[in-house]
This record gives C-alpha cells, sequence and structure tokens, in this order.
C-alpha cells in the first residue's frame, strides 16, 4: 500500500566544520562524486522510493542552492510532485535565525496546510547514501509507531561522536545518550544482526532519519519547546510515545567534516565502492555537456564527468569534476577536483599558454598534485606542486586551507606558476 508522505530535508547551519567548501555556498549545495550535489542523495532516495513532495530547509548561502533545486527539479505540470527551499524568513511571529533542525520544522510547518500527507519523513541533507525509505515507512505503520528513528549499528569508537539509543527486543527504544564517552557507551549496546555483532557493531547510533506520523509531529512541536530533534524532542518523546528504532545495515557516512568529506568522495573510485553510483539513479541537474576529451592520459580508479578536456600524464584514484581541464605532464593523485562552472576559450588557453596571467581555468602542465581537494572554477599555473598528508599542520591560508593533512584550494583560487604547497 502506497502511503501519502512529505519529506523534509534539513540543511543544516553554517557548516563550519566544511569550510572553506562551505563559505560561498550552503552545505547542501557542495559538490560530490564530480557531478552532483549532497543534497542531490536525500532527494534521490526519496524519488527512488516513491515520494515526491519534497522541501528542503535552508538558510546559510541558499543562491547556489535555490539554483540548483530550481534547474533540477522539474516535474510534469500533471504531477502534485514538488521539490521546494524554505529558508528562514521575517514573519509576524519572528525575524530570528533557525536556532535547530526542530525550530526549523516548527517554523515552517504551515507550510504543510496544503500538502496532503500522513507521515512526515525528516532527513539530513549531509549524508552519503541509499535507502529505501518505503521500507521504512511500512515499518513505522505497521508496527503502530508514533516516532521511528533509523539507527545504524556502529562499534564502540565511532559511538563517542553520536546520540547513542538503547533499543529492546521488540525495537522500542528505551533510552537515549548524546556522544557518551568510552567508558559509559560500553552500558549501551543493543541487539543487532549476527553480522552486525561479529564486526563489533553493537551500538545504534541516530542517522537522523525521523518519522513522524501526522498529529504526532504537530503535537509534539506544540507541547515541547525544544529547539532540536536529536538534543531535545527524541529524547523527551522516549516513554511518553512509541518510538521505534529502524536498523539500517548498508552503508551510510556523515558528510560532517573535510576528511570524511575526502575519504567519501575518494571511497567512490573503489572497484567495488561502498556507495555504488551504478547501483540506484542518483538525480541532479541536466547538463547539456561535451563527452570528456582525454589525450595522452593513463587513468586508474578514476571517476571522469562530462565536458573535460584532460592531458594529464597519468591520474590515479581521483574525482574530476565537470569542465575539468588538466594540462601535459601533469600527475594527480588521491584528489577531488570539482570542476568550473563556465568554459575558457579554448583559443586564448592555447595561444597565451605558460604566459597567462592569471592562469587559465583549471590545472596547468608539469604540476603534481596528491591528497587534495580543489574548489570549482581554481586557476593553477604550470608547475605546481601540491602534496598534502600527515606531515602538515593545520591552518587556513589565502589559497588554500589544510586540515587533517588534506589541502584544500579555495573556490577561485589563483595559484601561480611554480608554488609549492605542502612538499
Amino acid at each position: 500500500m502506497a502511503h501519502k508522505v512529505v519529506s523534509i530535508v534539513l540543511g543544516g547551519g553554517r557548516g563550519t566544520r566544511l569550510s572553506p567548501l562551505t563559505e560561498q555556498r550552503s552545505k547542501p549545495a557542495v559538490p560530490i562524486a564530480g557531478k552532483y550535489r549532497l543534497v542531490d542523495i536525500p532527494i534521490s532516495n526519496c524519488l527512488n522510493s516513491g515520494y515526491n513532495k519534497i522541501f528542503v530547509l535552508t538558510q546559510f548561502n541558499s543562491a547556489s542552492l535555490n539554483k540548483h533545486i530550481k534547474n533540477s527539479y522539474n516535474f510534469s505540470i500533471f504531477s502534485k510532485g514538488f521539490v521546494d527551499i524554505l529558508a528562514a524568513e521575517q514573519t509576524i511571529e519572528g525575524d530570528r535565525w533557525f536556532e535547530g533542525t526542530a525550530d526549523a520544522v516548527r517554523r515552517t510547518q504551515k507550510n504543510l496546510l496544503n500538502v496532503e500527507y500522513d507521515y512526515v519523513l525528516i532527513l539530513s541533507g549531509d549524508q552519503l547514501y541509499q535507502m529505501d525509505y518505503s521500507a521504512l515507512i511500512d515499518f513505522h505503520v505497521e508496527n503502530g509507531s508514533d516516532v521511528t528513528i533509523a539507527t545504524i549499528p556502529v562499534n564502540a569508537k565511532d559511538a563517542t561522536g553520536f546520540g547513542i539509543l538503547k533499543a529492546n527486543e521488540e525495537n522500542e527504544i528505551v533510552s537515549f545518550t548524546e556522544k557518551p564517552d568510552s567508558v559509559e557507551v560500553l552500558n549501551w549496546a543493543s541487539d543487532v544482526s549476527e553480522d552486525m555483532e561479529n564486526q563489533g557493531r553493537r551500538y545504534l547510533a541516530s542517522m537522523g532519519i525521523y518519522v513522524f506520523s501526522k498529529g504526532i509531529l504537530k503535537s509534539l512541536l506544540t507541547d515541547n519547546p525544544g529547539m532540536d530533534f536529536g538534543k531535545e524532542i527524541i529524547p523527551d518523546t522516549i516513554g511518553s510515545k512509541r518510538v521505534l528504532s529502524y536498523q539500517f545495515d548498508g552503508y551510510w557516512t556523515d558528510i560532517g567534516t573535510i576528511k570524511s568529506f575526502f575519504d567519501a568522495n575518494i571511497g567512490l573510485t573503489d572497484d567495488v565502492p561502498d556507495f555504488n553510483l551504478f547501483n540506484e539513479t542518483v538525480f541532479t541537474r541536466a547538463r547539456m555537456l561535451p563527452p570528456s576529451k582525454i589525450s595522452g592520459t593513463t587513468l586508474n580508479n578514476t571517476i571522469v564527468s562530462d565536458g573535460c578536456i584532460l592531458n594529464a600524464d597519468k591520474l590515479e584514484r581521483s574525482v574530476i569534476g565537470i569542465r575539468s581541464r588538466i594540462g601535459r605532464g601533469t600527475v594527480i593523485k588521491a584528489t577531488y577536483m570539482m570542476g568550473t562552472d563556465y568554459y575558457e576559450p579554448l583559443e586564448e588557453v592555447l595561444n597565451l599558454g605558460s604566459t597567462q596571467q592569471p592562469p587559465p581555468v583549471g590545472v596547468g602542465e608539469r604540476c603534481y598534485i596528491e591528497n587534495a581537494i580543489l574548489d570549482k572554477n581554481c586557476r593553477i599555473g604550470n608547475d605546481v606542486r601540491i602534496k598534502g598528508g600527515a606531515h602538515l599542520s593545520d591552518g587556513d591560508f589565502e589559497t588554500h586551507t589544510i586540515q587533517d593533512g588534506i589541502v584544500v584550494v579555495k573556490k577561485n583560487a589563483i595559484i601561480p606558476n611554480g608554488v609549492t604547497i605542502g612538499c
């Protein structure tokens, strides 16, 4: 039976831990896998699950996200489906920013009045995973749940970074703790599958994915002034409502830091990646770009997006984004190059060559780049060396940032000929 569901994707706050990638865009708008945006993941999961009534809540640097949503998700005039942006706005009720996940939903729930639904699916906009939400909704309905929380088994070490739930044999959540320490967490084991048990993943971490029955959500947000679902609403609901755990045992990662973002993208180049782009359709903006042109380049475990012109010597374990240009003799390893938003006239790039200042958009000739993220529209000249690694200390500089040994070249940054970073 098809259930009536409306989905709400939470855009997150300032995303400071993903800086500098979030300096000019909201977290859900950060490019991923060369051609997508983070927000495409939960939206695609919704569409693949048969749910096409979707709101995206955001407030920081939302211009590029608004543009992406507008250009990507247009349904037939005969469809009732939509993907709409809901940003924090001044109203007669108040003029402040959203102060948490629950506050954001509470202040925008008036937009649900004209939508026909029985269940509300609340999702995070900064996670990488593939899930059939219809199975989650079926579980919620069949078990008579008021609130269902998607959980994933984690080991004791990882559990200290999550909200941890304890569930009984009927999957009913009986207690909750936020980021327990390494000693406390040992008391929070739950029943998990045999496979998870053998991997030492005995602790149920909240995935930040919630299902609420229609009336329950409204009453909770009215009666409870809490600003955040994970820290206030959910813990206060346990014991007073029927709150169940829906265990998910697939691949899932929270894109909260530069390291997790880097690992998630580079992991896509594995022979059998944990997140399989060739499994379910990931929807995004349809661009009319030419096929990529590759000349004299050795490719090894590399993803190449549309519209690229690659003359590099070697690309290894890297993700190359749309419209990327890489010059001759260049070697790139373990790098996510996001690509560009536009093309420069090829005649100018070829005619001016090494004399062009600033350098053309893309990566020049005879460069060596490893353990790096190159944000959109970078201009990296010839003979540039960028090498991240554990030998580097964290720091923020004019053209780049270093975090956890990863060099992040900022959006629109210019790296002149011959510059060395991290070597």
